[in-house]
């Protein structure tokens, strides 16, 4: 509420007149028409697709990496830098051939032993390289545009987990570049074979990002949808310009400072609405999952009592508000973890998080759970909405309960920094953090590593349950649809009874952009290619 006054009385006072003292670098005319702008959803403060899962990190490598396949809009994995593959009859030999054309920005060609360098620095970072790893014979390069992957045991899926949106994306760099660095080392080359290079002189970490078309770049044929088909840029320089501050993004969009904004706050709908020089819809109808993510590797959150003490006394209500205001039709309770609306969609074992909240039972949960007053650090990132007004909604709520909250209040950067280190809250680690899940990656358990329970192996609060990965081991084993249901009903209840993570709630966004901006595709993250700009 604190957010809406603010913004309200900056309206009334006309501040949203000027975009806050940003100024657009002067241009011509035809370069002007030729440079999209665009306000990310956070600062890009590091650039590593494989190190990371944060998704302003993935949504600029879609630019620079390509992938070997890319889902379409129906999530069916195309391919996309391969020219075709055949698979023995028994299912465990993989051939694969590179599409002809393919170049690096650096004008070197790709071939399939940079391929096979960049799977395998892909695969310990991801639940379904992690499953192919585990199966895996044999990774090599036959020749120059040809490699062979020899599985142990047959792996359909595999195209899916080269072609996903979920992160981390199996992008292709070059060899030099993915052997110098391991899965967990952030590489200091941006590199790729994407239809846009990263301009790296021009990158000012917290202001601005550049990425300027790549010539060399030959587009496969078919139709384009998501990170499939034809990658064809109608600009030729894309400018990231990072605005924390909603205020100001809107008046930049409003003055025709910035072409496109991600994910404009809701709050600031009915503004834009009025403005006849800007089009405003649902960005991805598949929507998001809100997460409150706990560390279980320590107190207070290593004792499943107390995580579930979140659960009954948490308010998706109160979440889902606080990032979408009052249209209902934004949001849904969600009493599980998967995509409302798809078929797999389960509300088994959700009953804790239905109904009247229970504040007497939380407070009975976090006694049998030896809770001791140990600080809950709290990281928030405050330059990233969805964060932010989560974050105020946890503080209160932890307190609430009776708990010691350290309320950290940062940056989406050092957030994502701080959420791989396993130290203790009191050095240097964390207790809790909010993010949240495109709907696009919560639909089945094959790429949703949020999910899943592997423990050490496992996303940020290395949560570990047996019963939800039988019940994934089910899934991927189903023989039809029937018995996949019914192993995802085994594993949301089993999420839910160990608190792989605590969901707030189910919710759509928008994105916004100048009318004479077209070619913008709905989905879980923009697409650059295909967007023209007059």
């Amino acid at each position: 509420m604190e957010r809406r006054s603010l913004l309200k009385a900056g309206l009334a006072a006309g501040s949203l007149g000027m975009a806050g003292g940003y100024a657009a670098p002067a241009l011509s005319q035809g370069a002007r028409a030729r440079t999209l702008r665009f306000v990310p959803q956070a600062n890009l403060a590091n650039f590593d697709p494989i190190w990371g899962t944060q998704y302003v990190v993935r949504n600029a490598s879609a630019m620079v990496w390509d992938t070997l396949y890319g889902v379409n809009d129906k999530l069916e994995p195309l391919p996309q830098m391969v020219e075709g593959e055949t698979v023995s009859q028994d299912g465990l030999t993989w051939t694969f051939k590179l599409r002809a054309g393919l170049r690096f920005h650096d004008g070197t060609p790709v071939l399939a032993k940079d391929v096979v360098a960049s799977i395998t620095r892909w695969m310990p970072r991801d639940p379904m390289g992690q499953m192919v790893r585990a199966i895996q014979k044999e990774l090599v390069a036959v020749d120059d545009t040809t490699f062979r992957w020899v599985l142990g045991s047959p792996y359909p899926k595999l195209k899916y987990a080269l072609g996903k949106t979920n992160t981390p994306i199996c992008f292709i760099m070059p060899e030099r570049i993915a052997t110098k660095f391991d899965s967990f080392t952030q590489i200091d080359e941006y590199v790729g074979s994407g239809p846009m290079r990263f301009v790296r002189n021009e990158w000012v970490p917290g202001a601005t990002a550049v990425f300027q078309k790549f010539d060399q770049y030959v587009p496969r044929g078919g139709a384009v949808s998501w990170l499939s088909g034809p990658k064809v840029m109608g600009v030729d320089r894309v400018e990231w310009v990072v605005m924390p501050d909603p205020a100001t993004a809107v008046a930049a969009l409003q003055n025709g400072e910035v072409d496109w904004w991600e994910n404009p706050i809701t709050d600031l709908v009915p503004l834009m609405r009025r403005n006849r020089n800007i089009r405003l819809d649902i960005a991805d109808p598949l929507g998001n999952i809100g997460s409150f993510r706990m560390n279980h590797l320590h107190a207070p959150f290593n004792s499943k009592k107390i995580r579930q003490a979140v659960l009954a006394a948490m308010s998706q209500e109160d979440y889902m508000r606080a990032l979408v205001g009052t249209d209902d039709a934004l949001w849904k309770a969600l009493p599980g973890f998967f995509t409302p609306g798809t078929p797999a969609y389960t509300e088994a074992g959700g009953d804790i998080l239905k109904g009247a909240r229970n504040m007497d039972l939380a407070k009975r949960l976090l006694q049998e759970g030896g809770y001791n007053n140990e600080p809950v650090v709290c990281i928030v990132a405050q330059d990233q909405p969805i964060t932010k007004a989560q974050g105020d909604i946890t503080a209160d709520l932890l307190k609430r309960m009776g708990m010691n909250v350290d309320f950290v209040a940062t940056d989406w950067g050092t957030t994502g920094q701080r959420r791989a280190m396993k130290n203790p809250p009191a050095a240097g680690g964390w207790s809790m953090f909010h993010t949240w899940h495109a709907g696009a990656d919560c639909v089945n358990p094959a790429a949703y590593n949020a999910v899943r329970g592997t423990g050490q192996q496992a996303w940020f609060g290395w949560p570990e349950s047996k019963g939800v990965e039988d019940g994934v081991t089910e899934w991927f084993a189903a023989p039809n649809p029937a018995a996949e249901k019914v192993a995802m009903d085994k594993i949301n209840t089993a999420a839910i009874d160990d608190v792989v993570y605590a969901p707030t709630g189910f919710f759509l966004g928008y994105t916004a952009w100048r009318s004479n901006v077209t070619g913008i595709q709905k989905g879980p993250l923009p697409f650059f290619w295909g967007v023209n700009k007059a």
